[in-house]
C-alpha cells in the first residue's frame, strides 16, 4: 500500500497509527520510514483503542503539522489508492469541504463481497440516512478527504463514536456545521489482505449511536457540543 501511494503523482504523506499490532506493522513501517523519512510517519499506541480514536489521533496530528487536506482510507486495498486524486480534486477544484468515496451513488460498486456483508452495509447506510436525514448515500464510507478547515471546526474531543459509527458521526458533524459534502463514486473491493473487524458490538454501537446523534440534534444540543470555539488568538 505504501509503495503504491508513494508512486502516485501527488506528493502524498502517510501517517500509520499502530495499536501494538501482533503482525509486526510497526516494525515494517519503521524500516520504511528510513527510506521515506519526510513522507512516512508512525504513531505507536500501547493497545487497541478503537478505530475512531485512531482516526482522531491522526486528524489532530495532521492539524498540528499544518496539512491542508487530510485523507482517511483502509490499508488493505479495499480502497484503491489511485482514487486519492479524485477525492482531492473534489475538494481542491470542485468546492467540496468533504469528499466521500461512495459505493452507493451512480458509478459506485461493490466487488467480491459476500451477500451478508452487502446486506449489512446497505441496511446500515439506509438506516443512518433515515434516522439522521443526512444527504449522503454512503454515510458509513471510510475513504474520505477533508479540508483542514472542517477538522478545525469540529471539537474532535467530543466525537464519541469508537467503531464504524465514527464514520457516520464525522460526516454528520460536518454536515451540521454547514460544510459541503460531495460523494465521488468508487469501486470498493473485498480486502486483498487482512480480516474484517466487524463485530456485533460495533453494529450495536452504530444503531444506538445514530439514534443519539439525532436526538441530541433535535434537542439543539449536538451542534453546541461538537462546534469548536476558536480562541481569539486563533490557536488550536
Amino acid at each position: 500500500m505504501l509503495q503504491t501511494i508513494f508512486s502516485l503523482a501527488g506528493n502524498y504523506h502517510v501517517l500509520v497509527i499502530d495499536d501494538n499490532s501482533p503482525d509486526g506493522t510497526a516494525r515494517i513501517v519503521k524500516e520504511l520510514c528510513s527510506i521515506n523519512p519526510n513522507r512516512l510517519f508512525l504513531i505507536e499506541r500501547p493497545g487497541k483503542l478503537g478505530l475512531g480514536t485512531a482516526y482522531l489521533t491522526g486528524f489532530k496530528w495532521a492539524l498540528e503539522h499544518g496539512y491542508d487536506y487530510v485523507f482517511e482510507m483502509d490499508a488493505d486495498f479495499s480502497h484503491d489508492p489511485n482514487d486519492l486524486e479524485r477525492l482531492f480534486e473534489a475538494c481542491y477544484q470542485q468546492g467540496a469541504d468533504v469528499a466521500v468515496g461512495s459505493r452507493y451513488i451512480r458509478g459506485g460498486q461493490l466487488e467480491n463481497w459476500p451477500l451478508q456483508r452487502k446486506i449489512i452495509s446497505k441496511c446500515g447506510a439506509l438506516y443512518s440516512r433515515f434516522i439522521t436525514w443526512i444527504p449522503v448515500k454512503d454515510p458509513t464510507a471510510g475513504f474520505i478527504c477533508y479540508r483542514s478547515s472542517v477538522l478545525q471546526a469540529i471539537n474532535l474531543s467530543e466525537i464519541k463514536s469508537i467503531g464504524y459509527a465514527f464514520q457516520i458521526e464525522m460526516k454528520y458533524a460536518a454536515w451540521k456545521l454547514g460544510f459541503v459534502i460531495k460523494e465521488v463514486p468508487i469501486v470498493f473491493r473485498d480486502r486483498l489482505h487482512g480480516a474484517s473487524k466487524m463485530t456485533k458490538g460495533i453494529i450495536q454501537e452504530g444503531i444506538k449511536g445514530v439514534l443519539k446523534l439525532q436526538l441530541e440534534s433535535l434537542q439543539g444540543i449536538y451542534v453546541r457540543r461538537i462546534k469548536r470555539i476558536v480562541p481569539e488568538s486563533g490557536t488550536l
